[in-house]
């Protein structure tokens, strides 16, 4: 791995981030050479879905609340503009400054010359899928700021030079092996040293000065008020807090889509949150900001990117509730057994592929299609989105729009006319049957997808048609 510049004695590695022209089966292809790490990665998630249902089962009214959380933001949704405007207004009244930023582009200017303007090349920033999303760290690399991700998760892709593969959990992918050694390369800790607690005093230890000496934090916010103007930050690690009251500059970075009406709505969101994340009662640290202590500057950079054009979509609207919790990514089949880099988008998982694709069709065409359409995703979300549906929705929109491989279209046609038509139905039936009887070799192969990782089945003696034909009239 290139080394970057150095700082305060510690090497900083190019930031992780940007689209692949692979597609989401190809980088899923590379993800499942390795099976040991596959079943690491599937075994680990599904321990946190079952922890999810342990502690979501002791609440009766976790269906009311779902529900409750559900008609909030449908509401806020339907009435975005003014509740907008409102939480503008209350904001500014507490002393934040407000910013807008149409698209991404906008949103790294915005946070560039608020750095410029306080005379800083150097920023602690915590844990934001927003700034993933916009690409920020490499954006402000490019102009010679160094960006230190403050979330343990988060600082360890950024030494590896990743971006993050699931949203809650940003290293879920890899090793405590492999975390020691990027320890070892880039923090100078002991070579074949991979004790958690020993790696996490480490970073600890290195992440207090970064925090000490650093002017400017930046934070993601994961709820806003509308009626207070203040917005509140969820962490387990406290990271977020440690950088915004130590800075002399905060800057929040905050999706349009956030806010609560009001605060007494909170405490809804609040519990369903780490519940369908981590199956913990609640975050540790949930922090609200409401205005600036005195002589500090607290700065809020309101995001649209595509955001408004969701809104549009009737039936890709609900996709704007998500609160961001990856409990879709945890109990999700496919992004268990494939990985997160392999949906080549900072929000993955079934949640990243309904909303990749608003941003840009034919870069992420392939998202929705990597789906088992199973519903396990809209069954575990705590706002009540149906994943599953407008990944089948986004498929169909795909294919209309021209973005479906020729080859999927081509086999979809010669599916559609062989099930059309009962005389070519049986004949390929028959035809099937004795390939796989007489010539396995003609399916058994590497140019067979469904072969790759499956056995195929053996031949049957007859079709069930067959069989119903000869025996419907016994009794």
């Amino acid at each position: 791995m290139e080394k970057a510049t150095k700082s305060n004695g510690t090497s900083t590695p190019p930031s992780g981030g940007g689209g692949a022209a692979a597609s989401h089966a190809e980088l899923a292809d590379i993800f499942n050479r390795d099976e040991d790490r596959v079943d690491w990665h599937d075994e680990t998630l599904w321990w946190i879905r079952a922890k999810r249902d342990k502690s979501v089962h002791q609440l009766p009214e976790w269906e009311a609340l779902r529900e409750a959380a559900s008609n909030i933001k449908h509401n806020v949704l339907s009435d975005l503009n003014n509740y907008l405007q409102q939480f503008e207004a209350t904001a500014k009244a507490n002393g934040i400054t407000v910013h807008w930023a149409a698209d991404a582009q906008e949103h790294n200017e915005i946070v560039h010359r608020l750095l410029v303007e306080n005379e800083v090349t150097q920023m602690v920033k915590s844990k934001s899928m927003l700034t993933e999303e916009c690409h920020l760290n490499d954006y402000l690399a490019t102009h010679g700021i160094e960006v230190i991700d403050s979330d343990l998760g988060e600082r360890i892709v950024q030494l590896a030079g990743e971006a993050p593969s699931h949203i809650v959990l940003p290293c879920i992918h890899k090793k405590k092996e492999e975390i020691g050694d990027l320890f070892h390369m880039y923090l100078g800790t002991p070579s074949n040293m991979s004790d958690p607690q020993f790696l996490t005093e480490t970073a600890r230890g290195s992440l207090r000065e970064t925090f000490l000496t650093r002017k400017v934090a930046l934070t993601g916010v994961n709820f806003a008020i509308a009626d207070t103007g203040e917005f509140v930050v969820c962490t387990n690690e406290g990271n977020a807090d440690m950088g915004a009251h130590l800075a002399d500059v905060h800057i929040a970075s905050m999706g349009i889509e956030k806010l609560l009406p009001k605060r007494e709505h909170l405490g809804i969101f609040l519990r369903l949150l780490t519940r369908s994340a981590t199956g913990q009662p609640i975050t540790t640290y949930s922090s609200h900001f409401k205005k600036p202590r005195e002589g500090q500057q607290m700065h809020l950079v309101m995001v649209d990117n595509g955001r408004s054009i969701q809104l549009g979509r009737e039936d890709f609207r609900n996709s704007l509730k998500c609160i961001r919790c990856g409990a879709c990514m945890n109990t999700c089949p496919v992004y268990r057994r494939s990985g997160g880099h392999s949906y080549h988008t900072a929000v993955a998982g079934p949640i990243g592929s309904i909303l990749a694709p608003n941003f840009d069709m034919r870069k992420y065409a392939d998202l929705p299609f990597a789906s088992t359409l199973c519903g396990s995703c809209s069954n575990v979300c705590p706002v009540k989105i149906d994943i599953h549906d407008q990944l089948y929705k986004w498929r169909q929109v795909l294919v209309k729009e021209g973005y479906a491989p020729t080859a999927k279209k081509v086999a979809m046609q010669v599916m559609a006319t062989t099930l059309a038509s009962p005389t070519l139905y049986h004949a390929a039936g028959k035809m099937g049957r004795l390939t796989i009887k007489y010539a396995p070799f003609a399916v058994n192969n590497k140019l067979n997808p469904w072969f790759k990782n499956r056995d195929m089945p053996s031949s049957p003696e007859q079709s069930f048609g067959e069989w119903y034909s000869k025996n419907r009239n016994k009794k």
